[in-house]
């Protein structure tokens, strides 16, 4: 044996339970053999060696201890983010930032930038490492949510968006290549699963042609770049469209079934922050807009952006660090149950900021407590198997149709453990009725080759494979027949998830699962 594994004979010997554990055992067996002391990477990756040779039988807990930046699986998913190559924009705000060789709005240095940089924005390579990267760290990656990013999507040809999502899954095919329908097929039960996929487009260009064909690509999720909802600071900033588009696009994607992300934009010019935080809480009490997920990016002011020469002939002030920090812990106070908060923020590299508080890179970690958001109660690595759970049901009204938002959660619903958006519409494009936008468990992502292996013991890491899944859209069929008088149901699922369903009674229909309902 060599040294790295007699330490894990060791951790599996002494059953450690914590990093802490962990770190202690490390430099004890370092000091005793005079080596470096290794790296969990490392570690990992002997471990693996011994199991593919059977020296040693697979212990979920020392993949856990092992796994770096265990976050990035405690969602139940693994998020992957790809960047498409640059491409004009029809957009001429005076906040975004334009770099020679990238795409409008994105600058050298974010993460995601210098991933596509290296690799010469390959769609597929990009999805290949990023995978490779999430193994080697210890995360699953049987689930995967694509987030494509990077400039207007809707502006890009159809032939380069259709080639670009078909090599992205080809990616997760483990390189197994055909038409864009088989490639989208054989994702189904693949590897590596695509359960849901979001592009980054403006509300100007969604309309029932462009919605049809997001559709066909697979897209789940539609992050509209709304910034304000007021007429005169989208004017000022020379966003291109009113309140009017937004409103549009929110209830058509609605819907079609899709998830609805808005970024918003505190401190453009025209606005406050007191004018600011009316605003948020205009997001969740008017009905035409009511987004189900937000990211606040406060306005980052750019060097290669018009705003900076106003900045720089002092017409346009940034906001204090002072002043940032208290609109965001406001806004959060008043955030619905219903909403998740995916990131506050950019990840725009400090030195290429000019002023002002978009330069806080620990901005969530500042303003955190207080939340109902989903995010901020995520069950994550709190699971305890002993723990009550209750359904919750929150109805509202939105974008012409009822929503209804169903949670399996604890008593104080602290924890959120799973689930489900079930949306009741008279729809415009081809879904009327009962429509499942979302269902979601949360919690450490666990495998879906052999969900038997966690089997709803006590023992088990996660909330993933106890069925809370199944029992929420079970519910969702109650209330869409009983309450409602619908004879089918529609989900609109990520083709990953589509063997699900249909594990379920659901059958696939143009692009969505459908069941009869009795």
């Amino acid at each position: 044996m060599n040294t790295a594994e007699i330490m894990i004979m060791e951790i599996m010997k002494n059953r450690l339970k914590t990093p802490e554990d962990l770190a202690s055992v490390k430099r004890k067996m370092s000091k005793k053999y005079k080596v470096p002391c290794p790296s969990n990477i490392k570690l990992l990756e002997t471990y693996r060696k011994m199991l593919e040779n059977k020296k040693i039988k697979k212990t979920p807990l020392i993949e856990k201890l092992l796994r770096t930046r265990p976050v990035r699986s405690l969602s139940g998913i693994v998020n992957i983010s790809v960047l498409t190559k640059p491409y004009p924009c029809p957009g001429k705000c005076i906040y975004c930032p334009t770099e020679k060789g990238i795409p409008k709005s994105y600058v050298s240095g974010e993460p995601a930038v210098e991933r596509a940089k290296k690799l010469n924005f390959d769609p597929y390579l990009q999805v290949k490492k990023r995978i490779e990267t999430l193994e080697m760290e210890g995360h699953p990656t049987d689930k995967i949510e694509l987030r494509i990013v990077g400039g207007t999507w809707s502006y890009y040809p159809k032939k380069y968006q259709e080639w670009f999502i078909k090599r992205c899954f080809e990616s997760c095919n483990n390189g197994r290549t055909s038409g864009f329908r088989p490639t989208q097929r054989f994702n189904e039960r693949a590897r590596h699963r695509i359960v849901g996929l979001s592009i980054e487009t403006r509300p100007d260009f969604i309309n029932l042609g462009e919605i049809k064909w997001l559709r066909e690509l697979g897209v789940t999720m539609v992050e509209l770049g709304v910034q304000s909802i007021y007429d005169d600071v989208l004017k000022f900033n020379n966003r291109g469209h009113g309140v009017k588009e937004i409103s549009e696009a929110t209830k058509l994607l609605k819907n079609a079934g899709f998830k609805i992300l808005y970024q918003m934009m505190p401190n453009l010019p025209g606005s406050t922050s007191t004018r600011d935080l009316k605003m948020f809480g205009e997001l969740s009490s008017d009905f035409r807009f009511k987004p189900d997920l937000l990211k606040i990016y406060p306005c980052a002011l750019v060097k290669g952006a018009p705003l900076y020469k106003l900045w720089k002939n002092k017409k346009y002030k940034p906001y204090t660090e002072k002043q940032l920090i208290n609109l965001v812990k406001s806004i959060k106070k008043i955030i619905p149950y219903y909403v998740r908060i995916q990131r506050i923020t950019r990840d725009i590299p400090s030195h290429s900021i000019a002023a002002g508080p978009a330069k806080i890179s620990n901005l969530r970690q500042i303003v955190s407590g207080n939340c109902k958001c989903i995010r901020c109660r995520e069950v994550g690595a709190n699971y305890d198997p002993k723990e009550k759970l209750y359904l919750f049901r929150q109805d509202y009204n939105a974008s012409g149709g009822k929503e209804i938002f169903l949670s399996f959660e604890n008593k104080n619903r602290s924890k959120l453990y799973s689930l489900l958006r079930l949306r009741l519409c008279n729809g415009s494009y081809q879904l009327h009725g009962a429509v499942i936008r979302e269902l979601h468990t949360y919690g450490q992502s666990l495998e879906v080759w052999h969900p038997s292996k966690f089997g709803g013991g006590r023992t088990s890491p996660s909330p993933q494979h106890k069925g809370l899944g199944r029992k929420l859209i079970k519910e969702a069929e109650k209330i869409s027949e009983k309450e409602f008088g619908f004879n089918k149901i529609t989900v609109i699922s990520g083709i990953g998830a589509r063997d699900y369903y249909r594990k379920l009674g659901y059958r696939l229909e143009n692009t969505y699962m459908v069941k009869k309902l009795r």
